[in-house]
């Protein structure tokens, strides 16, 4: 056999035996998504926990904005600040691999309030992102500390709920202070 056929022959039986350098790499990132695959529990409360504090954080902007009342606005301040440290905890939760969105917010929610100014504002912002907000929220923490089966996210869950179950009751607070009702 001459120098090229055994060159070839050794390439080629290389090539089957290790595989193709880019059907491994192909493989590994196959396997690497398939292994930070989530949960559907997992993956759901991923979406609500960052559209929520996405949400908040966008309104917050808006109340700074549209809002003339003090009280508002320092509850604005006070969720832009919290959704901030909850969206680095949860990013930092988050599987290897794993995205968390960076701006889901809820279209719906912010178109709603992006045309109100003062009074109509406030009774909006406090309705639909305090309270409605918060009581989702509550509601998405609590099912992935229960129903959840990543660890890491499990307990970013259980070490953020009573800061999103406070943020209820300061919105509950506020609801009563200014004659808000949950659903008007």
């Amino acid at each position: 056999m001459t120098r090229r056929r055994i060159a070839t022959l050794i390439t080629a039986t290389t090539f089957l035996l290790v595989g193709s350098p880019l059907v491994n790499a192909q493989s590994q990132a196959a396997s690497t998504t398939a292994a930070n695959d989530l949960p559907v529990p997992d993956k759901a409360f991923v979406q609500a926990a960052s559209m929520s504090s996405s949400t908040e954080i966008d309104a917050s902007k808006l109340a700074m904005k549209n809002s003339q009342d003090k009280d508002v606005k320092s509850f604005a301040r006070h969720m832009a600040m919290d959704h901030t440290k909850l969206t680095v905890s949860l990013k930092m939760a988050a599987p290897h691999g794993v995205a968390v969105p960076k701006d889901n917010s809820d279209t719906e929610v912010l178109d709603s309030l992006k045309g109100l100014k003062g009074k109509a504002f406030d009774d909006a912002y406090i309705q639909k992102v305090g309270l409605e907000g918060h009581t989702k929220a509550v509601a998405a923490f609590k099912d992935e500390i229960n129903n959840g089966q990543n660890a890491d996210l499990k307990e970013a869950a259980q070490k953020a709920l009573p800061t999103i179950q406070e943020h209820l009751q300061i919105a509950q607070t506020l609801a009563t202070k200014k004659g808000v009702s949950a659903a008007e």
